[in-house]
């Protein structure tokens, strides 16, 4: 198969998941735009980052006026998954593969990227990647873009509306996992409890910022379920 040909099949099967990243970025435009970003800045925080929940994250920190250490802790939590997909991904490169293209894919992993990767049997084809992520990531940009000027343009009442409709994504994020794991649903239950006794019950904690209060949950969270329950061998061959 030619490159050609390889980034060509990208372009196709990248093309539908832009279509799901429209729809979701705008929501995150709304967002963005709640935090004092214009359309430009929205669209480079998108093209920068490309992740719905870190840049949530880092939105949610703006509009705190939270510091920047708080902003790229808080970024770094939100999207360490990513480290872990770049770490398996890497392991499916020729390795004859030059160091650029390593860079360049790794640049454009996002969680649906990522299992268009991994679908393929084989080893990783820049081309192909190169490919998806030209029809979908200049799409997720565009949703955060449009999202801010029509945040700027609908009236308040409106835009409040709109802003709860990127609850709602996240919601469709975690049920579907957690209705599936019950470790999922525990740490989602935990999370939202322990969010409220954090910001409400404990005066040390509901001193601190959203933000910080976010970062130090999403650790705390995340490290019991990994001490408690970790991955076995086994689940992480049945999910690849």
């Amino acid at each position: 198969m030619t490159a050609r040909h390889s980034f060509a099949e990208g372009l196709r099967d990248g093309f539908p998941i832009g279509l799901g990243y429209l729809a979701v970025a705008f929501s995150l435009g709304i967002a963005a735009r709640n935090a004092g970003l214009n359309a430009f800045q929205g669209f480079m925080a998108s093209a920068l980052c490309v992740a719905s929940a870190g840049e949530y994250a880092g939105f949610t920190f703006i509009a705190e006026h939270a510091s920047y250490l708080e902003i790229i802790v808080g970024s770094i939590v939100a999207n360490a998954r990513y480290l872990l997909m770049s770490t398996a991904l890497s392991q499916r490169f020729d390795p004859k593969t030059p160091f650029v293209h390593r860079i360049g894919v790794g640049l454009g992993v996002t969680d649906e990227i990522f299992g268009l990767a991994i679908a393929r049997p084989g080893a990783v084809d820049p081309p192909y990647q190169y490919g998806a992520m030209l029809a979908s990531i200049p799409l997720w940009c565009i949703g955060t873009s449009a999202g801010i000027i029509a945040g700027n343009l609908l009236p308040a009442r409106v835009v409040t509306a709109l802003s709860a409709s990127l609850f709602g994504m996240f919601l469709a994020v975690i049920m579907p996992a957690a209705r599936d794991d019950r470790v999922v649903r525990v740490c989602v239950i935990a999370s939202f409890a322990a969010s409220y006794v954090a910001s409400y019950l404990i005066p040390l904690t509901s001193a601190w910022s959203g933000g910080t209060r976010t970062i130090v949950l999403t650790v705390i969270i995340s490290a019991i379920a990994a001490l408690v329950r970790p991955v076995t061998d086994e689940e992480v061959d049945h999910a690849a």
